[in-house]
């Protein structure tokens, strides 16, 4: 009683969590460009307009649409909001001041562009940041980095755990940078929510096999981690190729298009499990629709622009993040399926209504995404 507990408990924790962002896969994120070279600090501050009307409510006539006139005539206010949250100190506080404001689109939206200057009281010694945007508001948003100080790159990730960063002129920490982004790849498998609905769509039969119609347990725990282990590597392998890919320029898909495939995919995992079809390869399917949710991944590091030789180590480390975080998943798992996988509550109420209601969250996304359709409110 206890292992269905447990497995009840946990599936019920994945699938509200599920519940809350329907529309979107892409996480809050700002994206910070600044070079400090001596005492001058020159920059651009790319921030979501959704997250600004979020904090400061810049629709003012509430029809849904934020127009040019309405942003507008809230710059001062934005800068203000900005710059309250941005702290730039070498030698004391750099006095920062937004030089143009400029509208951008990015892969999930349209943002205000800030244009940085300033000046610090001195020319030498090491440079601090401290970034507090949105967090008292989103503990999930992320301060995406990019810094040339004196000439060295660097690339960092803000968050509420991390907001204040010191860095020193002509020193760049490979193994500090590679360590952030595994820490962000383990992040955004847990919020990539459309991720580990179609990993969790290709577990649950993990630890059963389909015979004559019927569904019954495996016998042993080492079939059904060597299914897991398939399953999860060859997702792994996917979707680092594509995200690779992506996040180096090389290959480029849009966004509507990869979000929209992504939910098919979940939706197609979970119909398999209601109806199979693909029976005995399911890491085929991980493999195939993995090449998807690749370039799902890469719209965080794509849009950051790091420098090639900064990005390919900010991917390795993301990708191994990304691993880490799916083995996490496994761990939980897989040892509480195994031990209730020949109990009618796991075959109809874990297999099946799970598998029902990872269908129908899937198919509100693929309207949604596919249609530009707003079916649940977020």
């Amino acid at each position: 009683m206890n292992y269905r507990r447990h497995l009840l408990r946990t599936l019920h924790f994945l699938l509200c969590c599920h519940a809350l962002p329907v529309l979107a896969h892409k996480a809050s994120d700002s994206y910070l460009v600044l070079e400090v070279s001596g005492s001058e600090v020159k920059g651009q501050w790319d921030i979501a307009l959704r997250d600004i009307d979020f904090a400061l409510g810049l629709d003012a006539d509430g029809n849904g649409e934020i127009t040019w006139g309405e942003l507008r005539a809230r710059h001062a206010d934005i800068a203000d909001w900005a710059l309250a949250r941005l702290s730039v100190r070498r030698g004391g506080a750099c006095q920062l001041r937004v030089a143009d404001h400029l509208v951008d689109t990015h892969s999930d939206g349209a943002y205000a562009v800030l244009r940085l200057a300033g000046e610090c009281p001195r020319a030498d010694g090491e440079l601090r940041l401290d970034y507090r945007l949105l967090f008292e508001l989103d503990a999930l948003h992320r301060g995406l980095l990019r810094l040339r100080f004196d000439g060295t790159a660097h690339a960092a990730v803000f968050a509420p755990d991390r907001a204040e960063q010191r860095f020193v002129a002509g020193q760049s920490s490979r193994l500090a940078q590679f360590g952030q982004y595994l820490v962000e790849g383990i992040w955004h498998i847990w919020i990539g929510f459309d991720h580990i609905l179609f990993l969790l769509a290709l577990l649950l039969p993990a630890v059963l096999v389909h015979e004559h119609g019927n569904w019954r347990g495996v016998r042993r725990f080492r079939d059904a981690l060597r299914e897991v282990l398939w399953v999860v590597t060859a997702f792994t392998v996917a979707h680092s190729i594509t995200l690779s890919l992506a996040a180096l320029g090389l290959v480029q898909l849009p966004s509507r298009l990869v979000e929209s495939a992504i939910a098919a995919s979940v939706v197609l995992a979970a119909a398999n499990n209601l109806k199979p079809v693909v029976e005995g390869r399911r890491w085929l399917v991980a493999f195939a629709f993995g090449l998807i949710h690749g370039f799902g991944f890469a719209s965080v590091l794509a849009e950051l622009g790091l420098p090639r030789q900064a990005l390919v180590l900010s991917l390795l480390g993301f990708n191994v993040g990304v691993e880490i975080g799916q083995l996490a998943i496994v761990a939980v798992f897989l040892p509480l399926a195994y031990r209730l996988r020949n109990t009618a509550f796991y075959r109809r109420g874990v297999f099946v209504g799970g598998s029902l209601a990872t269908l129908a969250m899937a198919t509100i996304w693929l309207l949604e995404r596919a249609f530009d359709l707003k079916l649940i409110g977020t």
